[in-house]
């Protein structure tokens, strides 16, 4: 028999019941993958976390991520929620710690303010995709429930990625951003055929000065049918904003706050950073809060 240490905790906000709901498992030693699986379809979150004590001295622990249907190989908002756990767990003061996920040893740094605290996910490496053919465009227009008028000229449809690919989608309009209703069906067996299984519509549509975007993410092939605030879509929204000229920062460094969630009533903010080199990203960063809804134990 092991008790398990379980939190459930929501990332980028400090509001319960708004932002991303992860679960994570801090002491998850000695589960086996089977086991892993069934307990993230319990908790049935879009994702749960589970950390390991470190498997080599390279690195600090090893983390790994289930959503109720699936192991992926990164998540964003897991692991704002993970670090948060670990650093009230722990009674951690701010540190960099080096945790083993499926795309590397990335560096998650934990900053301790006023008896709180933020996480700094490092994101993997930056993979920038050819944009669509017209074939694919189309079918991912009309599975979305958009039009071509309703796109923004300057964004073409192409897969991003910082460890976990999402398909990029510009278009003009909040409104129109609120009101999707894709076919998500179509939008699973799409997945098999450009594999990729997110797709992150986003808009420049904010109103707001702090705020340059407006997004909403699906990936039902792996069993999500919107994530509410997705920080390996903001992430790499950041990269393919630099690559394609949609941004031109003054310096080597390009920051944003992306909101998600408001369709959807759990709005989040992911504060991203891209650093830049001869033009094009090379490193990303996102910031984000948390809070506890809350911790209990399970005997297995």
């Amino acid at each position: 028999m092991k008790k398990l240490i379980v939190y459930q905790i929501d990332s980028f906000t400090k509001e319960k019941f708004k932002g991303n709901p992860a679960g994570v498992i801090v002491n998850a030693d000695g589960l086996n993958e089977k086991q892993m699986q069934l307990i993230a379809r319990e908790l049935n979150n879009s994702e749960t976390a589970f950390l390991f004590s470190p498997d080599n001295n390279d690195c600090d622990g090893v983390i790994r991520y289930f959503t109720p249907k699936t192991e992926v190989p990164t998540c964003g908002h897991a692991t704002i929620a993970a670090m948060y756990a670990k650093a009230l767990e722990d009674n951690l003061n701010s540190c960099i710690l080096k945790i083993k996920t499926q795309i590397g040893i990335l560096p998650f740094e934990i900053i301790k303010e006023a008896d709180d605290y933020k996480v700094i996910m490092t994101q993997g490496a930056i993979k920038i995709g050819n944009p669509f053919d017209k074939q694919i465009s189309d079918k991912l227009i009309y599975y979305l429930g958009l039009k071509n008028e309703d796109l923004d000229p300057r964004c073409p449809l192409q897969i991003a990625s910082t460890g976990h690919s999402k398909v990029m989608i510009g278009i003009k309009n909040r409104d129109k951003l609120n009101n999707l209703m894709p076919s998500l069906n179509e939008l699973s067996e799409l997945s098999k055929q450009i594999k990729c299984n997110g797709y992150f519509v986003f808009t420049f549509d904010s109103k707001e000065k702090d705020i340059l975007t407006y997004g909403r993410m699906f990936a039902p092939a792996i069993g999500i049918d919107e994530d509410p605030v997705t920080g390996n879509a903001n992430g790499p929204l950041g990269a393919y904003l630099i690559s394609n000229r949609i941004v031109n920062p003054n310096s080597g460094i390009f920051e944003f706050k992306g909101k998600q969630g408001e369709a959807i009533d759990r709005l989040g903010i992911v504060e991203v950073k891209v650093k830049i080199k001869d033009g094009m990203p090379f490193l990303v960063q996102i910031k984000g809060e948390a809070v506890v809804i809350f911790k209990t134990r399970i005997t297995i």
